[in-house]
């Protein structure tokens, strides 16, 4: 075992900020608790405590995943993402199931957005054959955040973005009511207009977009 995980959490816990922590859960809709710790403050007591202690090893990415998903407080989910996205190119193939694991499990967009733009794009972009195995298991999965995952998955694709394969997975999510699913199309539109402008405007005039959608991906048209 790479960390012992009461250690981890009292290291961290010491600096509960209750005005901060109250705020910060407030933000989320009251779903998680907090410490109160802001991100500059989180990431240094993060190198401090790495630096004095044993860290997380990709080696035991389940295990690590599992039980820093358990912790109360969504700052530990937070330390955790920083350390994936970090090694984000060491991720190996069979890194795919915890990264699952770990959208649909505590699920909320401020660590889905960054599973899957960093963690789902970088293993997608390394073992393409993944994309044809999980697009329809995600699709057809009912979660939103599996859905959300995969229209989001090229968001920084840029050039190398697969423009069939993002408007046919737009394709298959429209007339969603969804609001997660449809500002996550209008997202990721938007940040493809960057790329290919006259795309994105030719699909968005062509396609049946949710209001929410079209008005996001217009941004920049």
């Amino acid at each position: 075992m790479s960390v012992d995980y009461e250690k981890l959490a009292g290291f961290f816990r010491v600096h509960y900020n209750e005005e901060s922590s109250k705020k910060m859960s407030a933000y989320m809709k009251n779903k998680f608790e907090f410490i109160g710790l802001k991100s500059k403050k989180r990431r240094s007591l993060a190198k401090d405590y790495k630096n004095k202690y044993e860290y997380f090893s990709l080696e035991d990415i389940q295990q690590d995943a599992i039980e820093i998903w358990n912790l109360d407080e969504r700052e530990f989910q937070y330390i955790y993402l920083d350390y994936l996205k970090k090694n984000k190119k060491k991720l190996t193939e069979d890194s795919i199931e915890t990264i699952e694991y770990l959208i649909a499990n505590k699920s909320w967009w401020d660590t889905v957005d960054l599973i899957a733009t960093h963690l789902v794009g970088e293993l997608f972009k390394q073992y393409p054959h993944f994309i044809n195995r999980y697009r329809e298991k995600w699709q057809d999965s009912n979660n939103i955040w599996l859905q959300r995952s995969l229209i989001l998955f090229q968001l920084k694709y840029k050039e190398m973005t697969d423009e069939a394969l993002l408007f046919e997975i737009i394709n298959k999510n429209l007339g969603s009511e969804e609001f997660f699913i449809n500002k996550a199309i209008g997202w990721v539109l938007r940040e493809y207009s960057k790329t290919n402008r006259a795309a994105v405007e030719t699909f968005v005039e062509k396609t049946n977009l949710s209001r929410l959608s079209k008005r996001e991906a217009s941004k920049y048209l």
